[in-house]
């Protein structure tokens, strides 16, 4: 298998990596994790037990990755995205006891395919980003992300849609109950119904 794993890294022994990843310095990668085939985890990427993560993703520097966040193939991370994974968190009980693993509620988060997600955008869980959404840089994400959706701003809001390439899309014919948008570099269509 060739896998890169830089001498700082602390990858378990517990997860799965697939052939062709490259895990830079002081990553930390817990056990159950699966990353997928020809992944970059770049400087200082924490990644938490259980998580799945797809092939072809790029994770750049310092960016946390907690249980119960999924993944799919070909996404792009920005530096310093923090993703969460509980809607109340709290260190300890009303009692003052530390809380513990079961102490509290796992919510689950999804990044579909080519999604990407700019630079210390926040991602509140619970919710999915759609296949070749977009977040802008700095952004709160609070609520789903439809497909192709370039979302920005603090919270997050819609402003329009994007090609697979990146570009944002135009509209092209507006009928009644149906808009059709296209990519001005590629000609890629979108249909809004």
């Amino acid at each position: 298998m060739n896998v890169r794993i830089h001498t700082t890294a602390e990858v378990s022994d517990k997860a799965s990596i697939g052939d062709g990843t490259s895990i830079w310095h002081q990553c930390q990668i817990r056990e159950g994790v699966t990353i997928g085939e020809k992944c970059i985890l770049g400087r200082g990427v924490y990644v938490d037990a259980g998580v799945s993560i797809g092939n072809h993703v790029k994770i750049q520097n310092y960016v946390s990755v907690y249980h119960g966040v999924t993944i799919e193939d070909g996404v792009f991370i920005g530096p310093h995205v923090c993703f969460t994974n509980d809607m109340r968190p709290r260190a300890i009980n009303p009692d003052g006891s530390i809380k513990a693993a079961d102490d509290w509620e796992l919510s689950l988060t999804k990044v579909r395919r080519g999604a990407a997600l700019g630079a210390n955008s926040t991602i509140r869980c619970g919710v999915t980003i759609g296949e070749w959404a977009m977040v802008g840089a700095g952004s709160v994400v609070t609520r789903d992300v439809p497909d192709y959706g370039l979302i920005l701003g603090n919270p997050a809001k819609l402003f329009g849609y994007v090609c697979p390439c990146g570009e944002k899309l135009l509209t092209k014919k507006k009928l009644p109950g149906e808009t059709i948008l296209s990519c001005p570099k590629c000609n890629f269509e979108l249909k809004l119904v």
